[in-house]
């Protein structure tokens, strides 16, 4: 058995994936996605192996709530857990009854484990590298076994008109060193491409059931950016009418600025970029490799191009200041990006994972606090107790909007009166245009921040 805890609610293709390679090698799988379902107690007492995966931080918060339960539902299951975020949790899983642990290209290490399983042969202690980044023949994901594709994230468009929506990875990893990002640990700098005709292959399949529109899952659509414009003429070529979005770095847009009309002429709608911050400094210790401004051209040069962007933050981190955080607002207001930030970004709050090379930097281990495993994190207290006190407020003011069903403009504005009177300011009334609707998942994408009960209840 697959289970996919958490994917920002789209339909995952790293359960897909290994179920095709498991499937070819002769083995019977069933998934299950915790978004969706609730474990199935009798699948689960049949399942030799039970493999979690946990691709972000959500996800795996939400597996180590559902870990006792799993076992004890399958109690002579071998339990293994992987992705992203399984390497750096390794200890703390193997706690809690996890005997296998894998990163980075795991679908031989599952082939592997299943088959000395089903010999007979006790594992006896992991023997399959935790990561693994060899290079691997990708086969067209097997879906079938997941929940239909019209139960997961759709796209909405500006008139509030929705389209069913899949998700495609046309590579893995990042060849760039983001100290914050989760990725870098396990594949510190490399990436590993998906041949075009199988993630096309893999759109098909989603387009019979329903797709009108595709989410590259890519860290970077434009890691390879003859690879990311092949997918895009490849997709577009196959079906014209279904359109795309794609995670591109600030400094790709930039630095591949002649790609950008010939994705938008292919389908691109918008563009997820972590922007991060707007101050040099915090971008220079989180390594982003791009500069404040370099947002605002990011923004023109999307813009021209017809792309919508829209920038995910780290709105709060050790450095940020009150100062720092309503500076981070006007440059929203100033680019009439307003309507182009789910509120949740404007309180997501860093996250120093086991293994982060946040780590790295001279001094910065000092200033945390000791590992917690509830966490899954080292906490750390701003010393300014205004920017904490603030972050927790607007954080909480997000999930009364969101309860009360608040347009995005709505809830910028409680955030911007909340901030200016932290920095006991008076809050200038903001400008009529402060920015146009833009074509939008139902869920919105972001790094990592705390499960929500309903989550937990999932299992």
């Amino acid at each position: 058995m697959l289970v996919n805890a958490y994917e920002l609610g789209r339909q995952p293709f790293a359960l897909a994936q290994p179920a095709a390679w498991l499937e070819r090698a002769g083995f019977a799988v069933s998934c299950l996605d915790l978004s969706l379902q609730k474990l199935d107690a009798e699948v689960l007492r049949e399942a030799g192996l039970v493999a979690i995966y946990v691709g972000m931080h959500t996800a795996t918060r939400i597996a180590v709530e559902a870990l006792p339960r799993v076992r004890q539902l399958a109690p002579n299951a071998h339990l293994c857990v992987y992705g992203l975020y399984a390497p750096m949790n390794a200890t703390l899983l193997r706690t809690l009854g996890v005997e296998t642990v894998l990163g980075g290209e795991v679908e031989p290490a599952l082939v592997d484990l299943a088959r000395r399983l089903r010999s007979g042969d006790s594992p006896g202690g992991q023997r399959e590298p935790i990561v693994s980044l060899e290079r691997i023949a990708f086969e067209v994901p097997d879906r079938t076994a997941l929940p239909k594709l019209v139960r997961y994230a759709h796209l909405v468009l500006t008139d509030g008109s929705t389209r069913v929506a899949g998700f495609a990875e046309g590579s893995r990893g990042c060849k760039h060193l983001c100290r914050h990002c989760p990725i870098v640990p396990v594949y510190q700098g490399k990436f590993r491409v998906v041949p075009v005709e199988t993630v096309l292959a893999d759109i098909r399949q989603q387009v019979a059931e329903g797709a009108a529109h595709i989410s590259f899952g890519d860290p970077d659509f434009l890691n390879g950016p003859r690879h990311g414009l092949r997918l895009a003429r490849a997709l577009h070529d196959a079906f014209p009418g279904v359109t795309f979005d794609a995670t591109i770095k600030i400094q790709h847009l930039i630095e591949h600025r002649d790609l950008l009309t010939e994705l938008r002429a292919s389908g691109c709608l918008f563009v997820t970029s972590a922007v991060e911050a707007v101050d040099d400094e915090i971008l220079r210790l989180l390594g982003k490799n791009h500069g404040s401004r370099d947002f605002d051209r990011a923004v023109a040069l999307t813009r021209a191009a017809g792309i919508a962007l829209a920038p995910t933050f780290v709105a709060f981190t050790p450095w940020t200041t009150l100062e720092g955080y309503i500076a981070l607002l006007e440059r929203l207001v100033a680019l009439r990006l307003v309507e182009s930030v789910p509120p949740v970004q404007l309180a997501i709050r860093l996250l120093v994972p086991e293994g982060s090379w946040l780590l790295r930097l001279p001094g910065f281990r000092a200033s945390l606090q000791a590992f917690d495993p509830a966490l899954l994190g080292y906490p750390w207290i701003h010393r300014d107790p205004r920017v904490d006190r603030l972050q927790q407020r607007v954080q909480a003011r997000i999930v009364e909007c969101e309860r009360e069903g608040l347009p995005r403009r709505a809830a910028f504005a409680a955030i911007w009166r909340m901030a200016h009177e932290a920095a006991a300011r008076p809050a200038p009334e903001l400008p009529d245009d402060v920015g146009a609707p833009i074509p939008h998942l139902s869920e919105p994408w972001y790094c990592c921040a705390e499960p929500t009960a309903q989550q937990l209840e999932s299992f």
